[in-house]
């Protein structure tokens, strides 16, 4: 992996301020440099959406200390993962997540070239990490250990987020 962050197109659905009807939502492509040009952002990944890690502890912990990483000098805090925009967007509503912006790497290109592909149970996945990110330069990487296809457990030891405020502070 280089320093800077792979240049991708993410795909991603969004509510459409003109759109109505059932369905008002509208599909926007966000360029890598749009989420990290100029800007110092922490970006952390969830192996899948649901899991008991994922969806109690990893997500939920950023978006509470999203006022912290703020007052930390960072500018956006995004969670990806390899799932269908609709899916990331219902997850963070189901959870109450209001903070976290939620990122689909659908095709898992972003993933791929981060060097954290992995295949969970037959499907492409991410292996679980977060990055402090500024002006597009990866500055720091935490990576889980062990990081292996269809890993018989789900590591969470330091892509948390009191490891990152704890970097952060250093």
């Amino acid at each position: 992996m280089s320093n800077k962050v792979p240049d991708v197109i993410f795909r991603n659905r969004i509510r459409g301020e003109s759109v109505a009807g059932r369905n008002p939502f509208i599909w926007v492509d966000i360029p890598t440099e749009e989420i990290f040009s100029g800007k110092s952002v922490v970006i952390f990944s969830l192996q899948a959406a649901i899991t008991p890690n994922s969806s109690n502890a990893h997500l939920p912990d950023y978006d509470a200390r999203y006022d912290e990483l703020k007052s930390l000098g960072i500018d956006e805090v995004y969670c990806l993962s390899i799932n269908a925009p609709f899916t990331m967007m219902q997850v963070a509503k189901n959870i109450g997540i209001n903070n976290v912006k939620m990122l689909p790497d659908t095709q898992g290109e972003f993933t791929r070239q981060m060097g954290m592909l992995v295949s969970n149970g037959g499907r492409m996945a991410t292996w679980r990490y977060s990055a402090h990110v500024v002006n597009g330069e990866v500055k720091k990487l935490f990576s889980e250990p062990g990081m292996m296809d269809d890993c018989p457990d789900d590591p969470f030891e330091c892509s948390d987020v009191d490891t990152m405020i704890s970097y952060l502070k250093g």
